[in-house]
């Protein structure tokens, strides 16, 4: 089966920016300052598998398969792609590719990129988890082989950004960062990729300044005219707003929900708003013996499916919809949305009644008629109105006899527990880059997933998640997925709150496509007038 796109040309694609003059018209440069609430937390793009991170890595990497503004695949630094056999992919570099320091882009980064992703220290192996070997045909041609026939590998190359082999040796990051130990490397503050911006400053958390690569191989084909990116991490929802007010900023993806209508109000501003491939939960520990920051010694009442219950009972997410989301949420019964297949809109619909009552009820058939204390962990920078959910949670928890304790704090602090494992009960939101549900499957669900904090799992389901790595059958494939997804629907191991919608803000000489996944890619930008 041969898959050959052409070159694309991105149409109607344009971001106003403010001209900053300098000496002449002719040498002005066409600025885009961008702000949101949260940073990335490193620049080694296989470190930390965050949407934030993501954003970061795919303005300064490419990847052999990208995505244009609808989602759909297209090349990036592979021309074309052929399966070869069931188990065999081959692909077509592109040629005169350069890196940002001019070392050439050939077959040896590509097999040295994806053994770097696989690595134990890697976020993002769980994309990459049914190649086995990377063959070189020429400086231009490699082949990936896989250890079953994946129907889904094009869909998680996605996100693999490609390395510059040498300059990774010459600076002792041949391995990815260890990230839950929070290692530092060179490559936790400097990039080195193909892509369409090079970083010209990093000050974590302050500011990253990136400037065009005029070299870059996608200039012809997406026709942005950014000169130079300034996103600026503004943390306290009124400041950012005041900035994009004054004009210091031209792009907010992240303005806070009840300034939404005022910004669209203003004339000099837009608002612009589409459905958010992305779920808001919380997460249990199912695993541990006893938690650790809880009133209950000796036992772990999140191992009794009545308690996960008797919590999502006590959700009033119509409530949270309202007052705390302002209207800008879909409730949400599954932990995937549409489009990702192995999506069921049946499910999504009947999530478990809003009944204090029932809750209290499943605690006493538990043995807590009293109820009990644990924390709650928090992000407060993530995700839109992050903090104010929690809080509006810790209130409606109190309605059946559950003290929580909520830890809020910055996203840099909440991911490590995650990853770490080293948290009771936390609040995460959940991304399909892939678009089908065994990526959530390999992450959240298996009993080895990396963000898998709760430790749900079985051999049994952990088996099935396994094998559709390989079924390319795709009505006995999808079937798997329902059995999957019907007993993590009867086992609670999460508690589904909504799909989040998204919404950006921006100058109204700005116009950029406003993606599902929420990050905007600034080589699909242009300035208008």
């Amino acid at each position: 089966m041969l898959y050959r796109v052409g070159n694309i040309a991105v149409a109607g694609l344009a971001l106003g920016l403010a001209y900053l003059p300098t000496t002449t018209p002719a040498q002005a440069e066409n600025i885009l300052r961008f702000a949101n609430m949260g940073d990335a937390a490193t620049l080694d793009p296989y470190a930390l598998n965050s949407q934030v991170t993501l954003l970061a890595g795919i303005q300064m990497h490419d990847a052999l398969v990208m995505r244009d503004p609808e989602m759909k695949k297209v090349p990036g630094l592979a021309t074309s792609w052929e399966s070869i056999d069931p188990l065999t992919w081959q692909f077509n570099l592109r040629k005169d590719v350069k890196f940002h320091n001019g070392n050439a882009f050939t077959a040896d980064d590509v097999i040295f990129s994806i053994k770097r992703a696989q690595a134990e220290t890697s976020q993002m192996k769980g994309y990459l988890n049914t190649i086995t070997e990377v063959r070189k045909l020429d400086d231009h041609t490699v082949q990936l082989v896989t250890d079953k026939p994946n129907p889904i590998l094009l869909d998680q190359l996605i996100n693999i950004f490609m390395m510059d082999k040498e300059w990774s040796e010459e600076h002792n990051v041949t391995e990815p960062q260890n990230f839950k130990d929070n290692q530092e490397t060179y490559a936790v503050r400097h990039t080195n990729g193909t892509g369409a911006f090079k970083l010209e400053s990093r000050e974590p958390d302050v500011k990253t300044v990136l400037v065009r690569n005029p070299d870059w191989w996608g200039n012809e084909i997406y026709k942005h005219n950014i000169d130079k990116v300034v996103w600026t991490p503004i943390a306290n929802d009124a400041t950012r707003v005041a900035a994009l007010l004054s004009g210091e900023v031209d792009l907010l993806t992240d303005p806070p929900i009840q300034d939404l209508n005022r910004l669209g109000r203003h004339d000099a501003l837009k608002v612009e708003k589409t459905p958010q491939i992305r779920t808001i939960f919380y997460g249990f520990d199912v695993r541990s013996e006893e938690l650790r920051n809880s009133s209950v010694k000796g036992t772990n009442p999140f191992k009794d499916v009545r308690v996960r219950k008797a919590f999502y009972h006590a959700i009033d997410i119509e409530a949270i919809k309202r007052a705390v989301m302002r209207g800008l949420s879909a409730p949400a019964g599954m932990v995937i949305e549409p489009p990702i297949n192995g999506y069921r809109a049946e499910w999504d619909k009947n999530r478990l009644p809003y009944s204090p009552e029932k809750g209290k009820e499943l605690l006493a058939e538990a043995g807590y008629p009293q109820g009990f204390e644990v924390q709650l962990d928090c992000p407060n920078n993530r995700y839109q109105n992050d903090e104010a959910i929690c809080q509006a949670t810790v209130g409606m928890l109190q309605k059946i006899g559950i003290k929580a304790n909520l830890n809020s704090q910055p996203k840099t602090q909440h991911f490590p527990l995650i990853t770490g494992k080293g948290t009771d009960f936390y609040l995460l939101g959940w991304g399909i880059p892939t678009m089908d549900s065994g990526f959530i499957f390999d992450y959240l669900m298996h009993s080895d997933g990396s963000w898998n904090a709760g430790g749900y799992g079985t051999p049994e389901l952990d088996a099935k998640i396994e094998a559709i790595r390989g079924i390319v059958d795709a009505e006995k494939r999808n079937q798997m997925i329902h059995e999957i997804w019907t007993q993590i629907q009867a086992d609670v191991p999460y508690l589904p709150l909504h799909h989040q919608m998204i919404a950006w803000a921006m100058k109204k000489g700005l116009d950029i496509p406003i993606e599902p996944n929420n990050m905007p890619r600034f080589y699909w930008a242009k300035l208008d007038g």
